[in-house]
């Protein structure tokens, strides 16, 4: 446990008498002697056993008390409860800062979702095995009207058949396409 060194203080200056000769220091080296270990284990059952933080919490309270003269001079009986109280609302006031405050603050960025080009390789396969499983009809109408986005009119100019029977091959095509893809397992 890290240990706080106070700058060395005359009581008297602060206190106006009273354990003259002793420094802020020595009090403070001897408040952290008696009460920091059991301070530490009541501060890491309110942490939910999260050492670091406890002792950060411990650390903290001892400088409030550093900071607060009444509670080092010792005559006045044990500091304990006050010390228990101090580190208690230290730890309620971070838990409520994080609850108003839920994100992380990080020194690095989350990694971002990368497509994965596999996914998209196998779906090309199994979309290529099952246009094989058409007719060449089948198949010429199916690239000719979705694969090159030609209309039904011009499907028809480019194979050299009628719009009706690009519309009906196109119909069975897909139905056919369907089957072979379920059959394979499918796409994404």
């Amino acid at each position: 446990m890290t240990t706080l060194v106070a700058p060395a203080r005359p009581v008297g200056v602060r206190r106006g008498g009273g354990d003259v000769g002793r420094t802020d220091s020595d009090l403070l080296r001897a408040l952290h002697d008696e009460h920091a270990r059991a301070l530490n284990a009541y501060v890491v059952t309110l942490t939910n056993g999260d050492r670091g933080r406890a002792q950060d919490v411990v650390q903290e309270t001892l400088l409030r008390a550093w900071r607060n003269p009444q509670v080092l001079d010792q005559s006045r009986g044990s500091a304990r409860s006050w010390l228990y109280t101090v580190a208690r609302r230290i730890v309620i006031d971070e838990w409520r800062s994080t609850r108003s405050r839920p994100e992380v603050v990080t020194d690095t960025p989350p990694e971002r979702a990368v497509a994965d080009a596999t996914d998209l390789a196998v779906d090309r396969h199994v979309l290529v095995a099952a246009l094989r499983t058409l007719t060449p009809e089948h198949r010429d109408v199916v690239l000719e009207c979705y694969y090159r986005g030609s209309s039904v009119a011009q499907a028809a100019a480019a194979l050299g058949i009628a719009e009706g029977t690009v519309k009906s091959r196109a119909h069975y095509a897909l139905r056919a396409l369907r089957v072979a893809l379920d059959e394979m397992g499918g796409v994404r």
